[in-house]
C-alpha cells in the first residue's frame, strides 16, 4: 500500500534473513519516547538475545519500505498464557513489542501492523484482540482507544517494568 510520503510499505512475517540486531535497535528508536518519559518498557532496553526470545513466542510481523524494517508487532496466538484474566482467555490473542519507525510514526503504518494481527486474530478464532501498555502512556492509551480498544484491567509487569500497565481489548468484527 502507497501511503502519501511514505512510498510503498509492505506488512510481512519476520523472515530467517532479517537481521533481530536491527529489528533490536528499532524497537529502541521508537521506544525512546517512553524511555525518556521515564517508562522502563522491556523494548526500551532489551538485548538481541531478548528479541529473540520474545518473538520466539508468537509471530512476529514487519513493516517493510524500500528494503528496510520500518516497524514490526508481534502477535500471539489465544491459546498463548498472557499472565491475567483477561489475556488467559482461550478467545483472546494479544499483541505486544509494537514500533514503527519514529520519523515515520502517524503515517498509518502502525495501523496497518494492527489491522494484520486483529486479522491474524479473526483467522485464529479469537474474539478479542488485546495489549498492555503503562497507565500514564497517556498518548498510547488515546491512540488505541481511537482504534477502538477499551481499558479492561490493570496488570502488573514489575519488576521487568517500573510501572503499572493497563490491560486494553478490541472486540474483533467477523
Amino acid at each position: 500500500m502507497n501511503e502519501p510520503g511514505i512510498g510503498e510499505v509492505s506488512i510481512r512475517s519476520l523472515a530467517a534473513q532479517d537481521s533481530i540486531e536491527q529489528l533490536t535497535l528499532l524497537l529502541h528508536r521508537a521506544y525512546k519516547r517512553l524511555a525518556d518519559m521515564g517508562l522502563k518498557y522491556v523494548a526500551t532496553h532489551q538485548s538481541p538475545d531478548v528479541t529473540r526470545k520474545r518473538i520466539g513466542t508468537g509471530v512476529c510481523l514487519v513493516a517493510e519500505r524500500d528494503g528496510d524494517i520500518v516497524g514490526t508487532i508481534l502477535y500471539r496466538t489465544p491459546d498463548t498464557a498472557g499472565h491475567s484474566p483477561w489475556l488467559d482467555r482461550p478467545d483472546v490473542a494479544h499483541i505486544s513489542q509494537f514500533a514503527v519507525e519514529p520519523e515515520l510514526q502517524k503515517q498509518g503504518i502502525g495501523r496497518r501492523l494492527i489491522a494484520a494481527a486483529e486479522e491474524r486474530a479473526l483467522v485464529d478464532g479469537a474474539l478479542e484482540l488485546a495489549l498492555d501498555t503503562a497507565e500514564t502512556a497517556e498518548h498510547l492509551i488515546r491512540y488505541y482507544e481511537r482504534l477502538g480498544y477499551r481499558y479492561i484491567e490493570p496488570i502488573d509487569w514489575r519488576p521487568h517494568t517500573n510501572y503499572l500497565s493497563v490491560v486494553m481489548s478490541k472486540t474483533l468484527k467477523r
